[in-house]
């Protein structure tokens, strides 16, 4: 089944500037997530979608394809959706630019996904972690149902506890999504965020506007999404430890 990776880099983020250029350990953040990505799919098959044109020479003199979108696209997943107009293909995998240490088999379990659950988006969560404060609103807060389908996500700290319960868990998105032409096409045409969407500030709740179900598939993630300069330090901690951790095998 043809599938493909659009990696969505937008330079103008609200709330991290020019953040795909963000130095990781000496390479812009875009490609280490490139590089990732191409541990999944064969080159020809990922993709760089911006409208920058600072991110677009970086990429390319990295021998990565770039496909130019409009600066008017609301979200990541607009990029992808006007991306996948230039690209046939069966399944289109949205992986964030901001997401340098995702870990390959996470992506393969969300294509996996999408192949078994095909009328479905598909969405990665996990855990959050000690590292991370549930309480960040950079950090959305995933709440499912028994079938694993998303009831709700949100910047706030979800579910709610009555009695305050101490040491509740919470879970997180991780930004790996899956969809068909049809889905992104219905989103893209939208040509506007919905109430939700707009107030949570979190793209995939538009889909619950297009009474699109989204199956959330479960990922042993360790990875850190930059959202701010603080979260540098962090994903190179990660990607240090992983490194030295190879060394030793």
């Amino acid at each position: 089944m043809k599938k493909v990776i659009i990696i969505p880099a937008r330079y103008g983020s609200s709330r991290y500037k020019g953040k795909p250029l963000v130095k990781i350990l000496n390479r812009e953040m875009v490609l280490r997530v490139a590089d990732i990505c191409s541990e999944v799919v064969n080159k020809k098959d990922l993709y760089i979608a911006t409208d920058n044109n600072k991110i677009s020479k970086v990429v390319k003199k990295a021998k990565y394809k770039v496909l130019m979108t409009s600066s008017k696209c609301l979200t990541g997943t607009d990029k992808v959706a006007e991306a996948s107009k230039k690209i046939k293909s069966k399944i289109y995998v949205n992986v964030q630019g901001d997401e340098p240490t995702i870990n390959p088999n996470d992506i393969k379990k969300i294509i996996n996904a999408k192949i078994k659950y095909p009328n479905h988006v598909i969405c990665g969560y996990d855990k959050i972690h000690s590292y991370e404060n549930p309480s960040s609103a950079n950090l959305p807060k995933v709440v499912v149902n028994q079938n694993k389908e998303l009831i709700y996500m949100s910047r706030s700290l979800v579910p709610g506890n009555k009695k305050k319960v101490k040491n509740s868990s919470y879970f997180k998105q991780v930004c790996i999504y899956a969809f068909n032409k049809k889905e992104l096409s219905k989103f893209y045409l939208k040509k506007k965020k919905g109430l939700v969407e707009e107030a949570e500030d979190i793209e995939i709740l538009r889909f619950f506007d297009l009474d699109i179900k989204i199956k959330m598939i479960k990922l042993n993630s360790s990875s850190v999404a930059v959202d701010e300069v603080e979260d540098v330090r962090k994903a190179e901690k990660i990607l240090k430890k992983r490194l030295s951790n190879v060394r030793k095998r």
